[in-house]
């Protein structure tokens, strides 16, 4: 069974980011903001508490240091810097976790640290070198420097991940909004995620097809109508 992922616990102090009570009885997997582009101490012990009742495996989510930003934006940082600001993150979230008694599932890197590695073997590398320190899974995509990296030079447990809720270019890397997210079509959304199921490909905004993994598909958070998107997802992928 394909599981669904979703980017959760983005909100910080007063400001609010998505609807985590109403979407995380819907998913199985909560990627959850570590602080450095979203989140807070509270808000990080909220969204833990609210996987728990839910039964929800809980990943970390860290980022570039980049709250204005919502950590979308690229920065050039050495590999050590990357490594420890992974392992800061994952650490503080970890806490939280051991607190419940919930084991640490994975760790998804967020937006441009997301990204960059993607396409620049070394970030990936100091990404390999914090997940391996937790020894967990790592999430990613399928023909980039995450699987050449994660899975093939370092054996890392990775987790091949497919996005519902975004466009991939003819380069087939993922097209990010620098802004707010847009409403996604539900079933458009549906029929990619299953053609990437069935056939591990999907069509990109050049007409051609891209090659993809589907370990787990993600829909984020902060898609205006991801309740919409993610329930239809479930009752598409359960009655395959």
């Amino acid at each position: 069974m394909v599981l669904i992922n979703c980017d959760m616990g983005e909100s910080f102090g007063i400001y609010s980011t998505g609807n985590d009570e109403e979407i995380m009885p819907l998913i199985d997997i909560a990627n959850v903001a570590c602080g450095f582009h979203a989140s807070d101490p509270n808000h990080i012990r909220k969204t833990v508490e609210l996987a728990k009742k839910n039964n929800v495996k809980v990943g970390a989510h860290p980022s570039l240091p980049d709250l204005q930003g919502f950590g979308r934006r690229e920065m050039k940082l050495s590999n050590l810097e990357i490594k420890n600001i992974i392992m800061y993150q994952v650490g503080a979230l970890k806490s939280f976790l051991d607190e419940q008694g919930i084991q640490l599932n994975h760790i998804k890197p967020h937006g441009a640290l997301y990204g960059m590695a993607s396409k620049d073997e070394e970030v990936a590398r100091a990404i390999a070198d914090a997940v391996a320190v937790f020894q967990v899974s790592v999430f990613g995509m399928v023909n980039t420097c995450h699987e050449k990296v994660y899975k093939y030079e370092r054996g890392l447990d990775f987790v091949a991940e497919f996005y519902a809720d975004l466009d991939y270019d003819e380069e087939g890397k993922l097209i990010i909004s620098k802004g707010q997210n847009k409403s996604y079509d539900p079933q458009l959304a549906i029929d990619r995620s299953l053609r990437a199921i069935k056939e591990k490909k999907v069509k990109n905004t050049g007409g051609s097809d891209t090659i993809v993994g589907c370990d787990t598909i993600c829909v984020h958070s902060d898609t205006p109508n991801a309740i919409e998107i993610i329930t239809s997802l479930n009752k598409a992928i359960k009655s395959k």
